[in-house]
């Protein structure tokens, strides 16, 4: 299943429908603004930089380094041996890697044959499971490093290529300019699942440019400066670190073991707020702008790294393109949201009958616009269960249940509520798990809280750090939460575990509550 989006770009947005419809909250507060991106295509984004700065450096990984034109040069030769392989338009190539330089020209070359990048740490996925994502995406080709040949070789039914074959070469390449589309399939990103198997969601250009390319998402990126790549190269957040850097002419600082050291010299960092909380902000000396996702954020966290730059808390499931609601922290207003929606793109707060929630009113966020992507690789039900017709843009677009709860602020804003799966039933009554948690993350001796259900009658939290004042957070939580929402146990630990792509492990929490029962 394919969506081909229309067009906003040549000035028509907000459409018609949404200018006149009738629910103010639809009218006045779903739409972002009008914006229209630089480029439309990803690797033609890269060849701007390659033709304006060739010489300036586009990466960094420890001591080793690349410019713009060796980026493009090397991607060309990668791209003329994919293409003698095989590969062709609209197929997916498995990028089974670990960060790295050739990590950046395998991913420029694949863009460039109009195919899609399927990427995952190597070092992190049993291969069992990769061999079932090069099924599941229909990869006939795999790109490795040459350390990695011999496990890649080993996974299901494709063929295997060394990125580092094709560089450093020089000379022409050979490779056949293909007809690539914004609506062409840039990257698979492969999220868990509510049902734990993998699902394989198709990420086009024109989702990546319409966020990367335009304020806030660009986070002002340009020549010169400098944006880490902290997080796990399967996780949507990488997306915005390494495309959105090297789409603006920047240069991204390739992280090696020391998450700190690539933090120290950079002037962007893009993290989930578990990474950042192990960061040292003093030690950021040259850092300009910070944006967290991915998992909700403290207002404490965001107070902390707003007195130095500019902060900026974004949310939007991996169907959504990384994010589509962006929100900059105001220093002192001792709150934290998720902002309105970005350009191009609309939220709607939706009650159960899919009718538009009046200001304050919390429903199910859906989202709609350019962030939409094109839908679950091989999965059509998922596809037809998640992704709708847009009732509110009209034809042709569609728009995803995100499952995450939120309402509008008076001021025009969206809170985020949690996640519909989030909500439990506690003595029968519901209970939203990030709302509990937020509370105790006020309490003055606490810096982080995570709160699970242990059974029908039972919540727990796990705060940090492990000096946490326990019965200080107990009586806060019972003065600001209904009896049946106070969590019987309160367990502190140093810093809270987290998963491959630097979100709170609440798996490993619940084995810990439940070992130390």
């Amino acid at each position: 299943m394919v969506f081909d989006a229309p067009s906003c770009f040549a000035g028509n947005w907000p459409p018609t429908s949404i200018q006149q419809h009738p629910h103010i909250a639809v009218r006045t507060l779903s739409c972002g603004p009008a914006a229209t991106p630089d480029h439309a295509l990803v690797h033609e984004a890269v060849a701007f930089w390659a033709d304006r700065q060739p010489g300036a450096v586009a990466a960094q990984h420890g001591a080793t380094s690349i410019t713009y034109s060796a980026l493009v040069r090397d991607a060309d030769q990668l791209a003329a041996r994919l293409q003698a392989a095989g590969v062709r338009t609209g197929d997916a190539v498995g990028l089974f890697v670990t960060r790295s330089i050739p990590m950046l020209v395998a991913i420029i070359a694949i863009l460039k044959l109009g195919a899609a990048y399927v990427p995952q740490d190597i070092r992190l996925v049993p291969p069992a499971l990769l061999s079932r994502l090069v099924d599941d995406a229909g990869c006939k080709t795999l790109l490795c490093l040459r350390e990695h040949h011999e496990l890649a070789s080993s996974l299901s039914g494709a063929s295997t290529l060394v990125i580092e074959d094709s560089m450093g070469h020089g000379g022409a390449s050979a490779w056949l300019p293909q007809c690539v589309r914004p609506d062409s399939t840039a990257l698979v990103l492969y999220t868990s699942g509510t049902t734990g198997m993998p699902n394989g969601v198709k990420v086009t250009h024109r989702n990546l440019c319409n966020i990367l390319l335009t304020a806030p998402g660009n986070l002002g990126i340009r020549p010169g400066m400098r944006v880490s790549q902290l997080l796990n190269i399967a996780f949507d957040m990488s997306a915005w670190e390494i495309l959105g850097t090297l789409c603006q002419g920047g240069t991204l600082i390739i992280r090696e073991d020391d998450m700190q050291a690539a933090a120290a010299s950079v002037d962007v960092i893009i993290a989930t707020p578990s990474i950042l909380r192990r960061l040292d902000r003093d030690r950021c000396s040259r850092l300009q702008t910070v944006a967290v996702a991915g998992e909700p954020c403290a207002e404490s966290l965001a107070a902390h790294w707003g007195e130095r730059c500019t902060f900026f808390n974004g949310c939007g499931p991996t169907e959504t393109t990384i994010v589509n609601t962006m929100h900059r922290h105001q220093r002192g207003s001792g709150h934290i949201n998720i902002g309105k929606p970005t350009p191009n793109n609309t939220v709607y707060v939706l009650d159960g009958q899919f009718q538009p929630c009046a200001v304050g009113e919390t429903g199910e966020m859906w989202a709609g616009g350019l962030c939409v992507t094109a839908g679950y690789a091989g999965n059509p039900a998922l596809t037809a269960e998640r992704y709708h017709d847009d009732p509110f843009l009209g034809a042709g677009w569609k728009m995803f249940r995100t499952r995450d709860l939120g309402r509008w602020t008076s001021d025009g804003e969206l809170e985020h509520l949690g996640r519909t799966d989030d909500q439990v039933k506690v003595r029968g009554f519901r209970v939203e798990l990030d709302a509990v948690s937020r509370v105790l993350e006020q309490a003055s001796s606490v810096e982080q809280a995570a709160t699970l259900k242990l059974d029908s009658r039972t919540l727990a939290s796990v705060l940090t750090p492990v000096s946490a004042d326990v019965q200080q957070a107990r009586t806060h939580a019972q003065r600001q939460l209904p009896y049946y929402a106070v969590p019987a146990r309160l367990l502190t630990l140093d810093t809270l575990p987290l998963t491959p792509r630097g979100k709170v492990d609440k798996r490993d929490l619940l084995r810990r509550l439940r070992g130390n029962g």
